[in-house]
């Protein structure tokens, strides 16, 4: 029996990713709806941005990395199950 391949990225750090996109979005949201324009503003709103960015990035980390891992799966699944077509053959007589 062959050991299950462990993924790489847990789901708390995927709930991470994801919740923190979120609050960045939403941080952005409310300092462009409620607060006055003015110079400092425009420096939270620029630093909410940025943080808005570099979530995404993690966003799209996360995301393209668990969908590497659910590939890898099932390429290693594909070759196990081809290895046992390949070896199987339907005419042989097994001698007593």
């Amino acid at each position: 029996m062959t050991k299950p391949i462990q993924p790489a990225m847990t789901t708390a750090f995927f709930a991470q990713c994801v919740i923190s996109f979120g609050v960045a979005l939403t941080s952005v949201a409310i300092g462009i709806a409620y607060m006055p324009i003015d110079a400092w503003v425009r420096a939270f709103l620029a630093v909410a941005v940025l943080y808005t960015v570099t979530s995404a990035f993690g966003l799209a980390k996360c995301v393209r990395d668990r969908q590497e891992i659910v590939a890898t799966a099932s390429r290693v699944d594909q070759a196990r199950l081809d290895k046992l077509l390949s070896e199987h053959d339907p005419y042989k007589v097994d001698s007593l």
